[in-house]
């Protein structure tokens, strides 16, 4: 047995072990105050004290109205996991991934999804306010991918004071998650204890796939005047990571043409899905993340306080790219090849020889691509009266992803090409007569410019009047809540260059090449027999290679790629009025929130009577579109106490969330070897949803309860995604090439589920919590919700005393269609995940931490329309964190 191959038995031996004894159980969850300002009361984790803090939890829990998780974190350092996507997967109906779209993930948890949704139909905010995020990846800067979800690898957890997950609306929760919003919520000064605190905590993270240790660092002072009504808080942190993830990717499927060479001479092959590209994909990174927090806060007065505090976060993620690619699509639609051997199966040609292979050798270096986010926010509190108060608040939000002075070479490859698809373990990929262990040729050569621009100006007031007095109205209602919000938001995507050889780019010599080859353990995680005896440049040879003048077109006029750019503003206005109350045995809240968007759209349309010329990618005009739609959101949330032990919960809701700003970007974006692209909809409706809530707790023990939910969301607008053809011109071919063109439309659809949770101490150190979520989605014409996946669940288990403390944490979802790409779905398969901390406490002010994630080492498995047409197969490997963290 190879070592990796031990390794992986280890690791499901120990994953098996630990879910049969469930000894270990989950995080455990109770409640929590969410924000000051709406004074709600929230489900939540607790990361440290988890004994100690049950029996409140619990009781904080029974008298919530509304539907409400939240993760708290009780000192800088001390969340569950390492960025904040991390620190929420665990919660009942929580899903999380680890790309935006379908680029399968770089070891980080990125995204967050609610209830089977995806990430971009879930509002994510800091502190009740908008955050703009930045995206490193260029597929989620321009093009197709363009979503509204944040970042969440621009957010690490040391900044995190809690995390409100909030399910149910209110009539005061800022419109813009139908599924749900996420709160995170910083640290003030004037929280802490003691005058002066300060926090420290240093590790090594080590990933056993790129075999590289990286440092990470973390820092905290808060300071606060005796009289407890000043105080400062500054945060830092810079934390790298070496990323290394091999990959198999088949780029799309095309039908083959029934005028082709193959379908005349074999015609059961005409319409037969061919893979369009069967790729060994090496991506090698080094990520650096730093930045920081502050805040000053100041309460002269028991009726006045005021607030200022600010983000910055700036994550530099240069990386390349190499992938060795067979082409048998282009090798028989356009090289007019016959395949020998033919194997159809499930309407998919799954293996097949060529006497040679149309493919290429990608090569891509991008020494400057990251991403950067920012905020800075004020905030005040005023009471004008016992039963009047205001708070109110003004900010900006800004946030940029990038992609700059990258360079794209491409090799020419010789001999034949044999390739089996084997469904989800990867294709066997041959190249008979090559020879893989040395550069080609040069085929094609480009790179360029591509950055996403969102920012957002925003500002807000809320009142509440508190209810008194010995009267009918003060019998039932409690309180009056009432406020208004404006926003201004814009979002940009840019692509000022695309490069293409120069006068000297086929004539030249390539980069130099140092001997270099892949990994020689490249694949063996990925299982099946994935072949590695490939070559690859060095980085910095493919930079220096793509600056010698005339390799490439480096002309801004010339080779400006309109096609891929839009820009989309947005204001908006919004005012609300909510009612809390309650009875003997029962309380809640009831409102109405109404909101107006007015959304300008420019996009690039070829051609028009006075266009811009000069464009290799043709004459275009900047279009503007303008919209204004009303949404008025009444929500209710009711709890009932139908005994001592037993609460039950109901909450019904109109949402709203805006489409993907890619989805209103009406450009089309192209890919000229994969003959696909993405297209937008400027006249898109928003998505639209009644939800509907019902959940009952049974608190049958001290420090321990059952809690099951039903949710129903009936979806009048969704965003879908469909495929159609359509001729453009192929600038790399310069002729009229047919495309098949991914582009948005608006459907209904209806989400069903349930979810299940159980708490339960074990003994006097030991307790657990399991959870289980069922959703079940699907569009009003039959095709799938993106991102729903119908099982997830979590079983998680803790051992705590006064000197060490461990959990070990499993997670389970199922498959999910993540998009669509080149034509054709991208299923994720189901997969798990293990992961395990253990705590030290050496002294009262150090402590000894050990993180591990992905202990199993799993492999991310995509597919198209079925198992019979894979898409993808990732490693990224086991990542490890040892470390101190101190505190004075």
């Amino acid at each position: 047995m190879n070592e990796a191959k031990a390794g992986r038995v280890i690791a499901r031996t120990a994953i098996a072990s630990a879910v049969s004894v469930l000894v270990l159980g989950m995080t455990v969850q109770g409640q929590a105050q969410a924000q000051e300002q709406q004074g709600q009361e929230a489900q939540q984790v607790i990361v440290t004290g988890v004994r100690a803090a049950l029996e409140q939890s619990l009781r904080q829990k029974r008298n919530a109205d509304s539907v409400v998780e939240v993760v708290t974190a009780e000192d800088i350092g001390k969340m569950p996991d390492k960025n904040v996507a991390d620190a929420i997967q665990r919660l009942p109906g929580v899903n999380t991934q680890s790309s935006a779209g379908g680029e399968g993930g770089f070891g980080e948890n990125d995204r967050v999804s609610l209830r089977g949704t995806s990430p971009s139909l879930q509002q994510t905010l800091f502190n009740g306010h908008a955050i703009s995020t930045g995206d490193w990846f260029v597929l989620n800067q321009i093009g197709g991918n363009v979503g509204r979800s944040s970042s969440f690898s621009l957010l690490p957890s040391e900044l995190v004071g809690s995390i409100v997950v909030q399910k149910s609306a209110t009539a005061d929760l800022v419109e813009g998650g139908v599924s749900g919003a996420i709160n995170v919520i910083t640290r003030r000064p004037l929280d802490f204890k003691q005058p002066l605190t300060v926090e420290a905590s240093l590790q090594a993270n080590y990933n056993d796939l790129s075999k590289k240790t990286e440092p990470q660092v973390s820092a905290l002072v808060g300071w606060k005047n005796p009289a407890n009504n000043f105080g400062v808080l500054l945060q830092g942190f810079s934390e790298k990571q070496s990323v290394r993830r091999d990959g198999q990717e088949v780029l799309g499927y095309t039908p083959i043409s029934a005028g082709s060479a193959a379908a005349i001479a074999n015609p059961a092959l005409a319409g037969v899905a061919v893979p369009t590209f069967i790729g060994a994909a090496l991506f090698e990174q080094k990520k650096k993340r730093e930045g920081g927090a502050f805040d000053i806060e100041a309460k002269p007065s028991r009726d006045f306080g005021v607030d200022l505090n600010g983000f910055y976060s700036k994550l530099q993620a240069p990386h390349q790219n190499t992938n060795w690619l067979a082409a048998p699509a282009n090798s028989i639609n356009s090289s007019g090849l016959i395949p020998q051997n033919p194997v159809i199966r499930n309407g998919t040609l799954v293996g097949a020889g060529f006497v040679s292979n149309s493919g290429e050798v990608d090569n891509i270096y991008r020494p400057n691509a990251g991403g950067e986010s920012w905020y800075l926010d004020l905030n005040g509190r005023f009471r004008a009266s016992d039963d009047l108060s205001f708070t109110g608040r003004v900010g900006k939000t800004h946030g940029v992803g990038y992609d700059r002075d990258d360079v794209y070479y491409q090799n020419n490859v010789d001999g034949g090409m044999v390739y089996a698809l084997n469904g989800l373990t990867p294709a066997s990929v041959s190249y008979p007569g090559g020879n893989t262990a040395k550069p080609g040729s040069t085929a094609w050569a480009g790179g360029g410019e591509a950055q996403s621009v969102d920012q957002e100006k925003y500002g807000q007031i809320d009142g509440v009047f508190t209810v008194r007095g010995e009267n009918a109205l003060s019998a039932w209602l409690s309180a009056v809540r009432f406020g208004a919000r404006f926003t201004d938001h814009a979002r940009t995507a840019e692509h000022p260059l695309e490069t293409r050889p120069g006068p000297n780019g086929f004539s030249n010599p390539g980069p130099v090449w140092n001997g270099t080859m892949y990994p020689g353990d490249f694949g063996s995680d990925l299982g099946g027999s994935v072949f590695n005896g490939y070559f690859k440049y060095d980085g910095a040879a493919l930079g220096t290679w793509g600056a010698v003048p005339g390799n490439r077109l480096l002309d801004y006029t010339l080779r400006h790629n309109w096609l891929d750019e839009f820009k989309v503003g947005e204001k908006t206005a919004a005012l609300y009025g909510m009612a809390e109350f309650g009875g003997n045995g029962w309380s809640g809240n009831a409102g109405l929130r109404a909101v107006e968007t007015r959304q300008t759209t420019i996009v690039n349309l070829p051609g028009g009577t006075a266009p811009i010329t000069g464009s290799a990618f043709g004459p275009y005009t900047p279009t503007e579109f303008k919209r204004t739609y009303r949404d008025y959101l009444p929500s209710v949330n009711v709890k009932f106490d139908v005994r001592p032990d037993l609460v039950v919960r109901g909450a019904v809701a109109k949402t709203v969330a805006r489409p993907d700003y890619s989805a209103l970007g009406g450009s089309v974006s192209l890919n000229d070897d994969a003959l696909s692209g993405s297209g937008g909809n400027v006249n898109l409706d928003p998505v639209r949803s009644t939800n509907f809530d019902l959940s009952a707790e049974w608190y049958f023990a001290p420090k321990a309860a059952l809690s099951a939910g039903l949710f129903y969301m009936d979806f009048g607008s969704i965003v879908a995604q469909g495929t159609s053809t359509g001729s453009y011109y192929n600038n790399k071919r310069g002729v009229f090439t047919d495309y098949q063109i991914t582009s948005p439309y608006n459907t209904g659809a209806k989400n069903k589920g349930v979810e299940l949770s159980w708490q339960q101490p074990l003994m006097n150190n030991f307790g657990f919590l399991a959870n289980y979520t069922y959703a079940d989605g699907e569009l009003d014409d039959g095709g799938e919700m993106l991102n729903s996946s119908k099982n997830t669940y979590n079983l998680t288990g803790f051992y705590e005393d006064e000197r060490f403390s461990a959990r070990l944490a499993y997670s389970y979802r199922s498959a999910y269609k993540a998009g669509v790409d080149r034509g054709a779905s991208q299923h994720v398969d189901s997969m798990p995940s293990l992961a395990a901390s253990v705590n030290v406490k050496l002294t009262e002010h150090l402590t000894l931490t050990f993180d591990a994630l992905n202990l199993t080492n799993e492999t991310i498995k995509m597919y198209a329309e079925n198992k019979d047409r894979p898409r993808a197969f990732y490693s990224n490997g086991r990542t490890f964190y040892l470390g101190l963290r101190g505190k004075l």
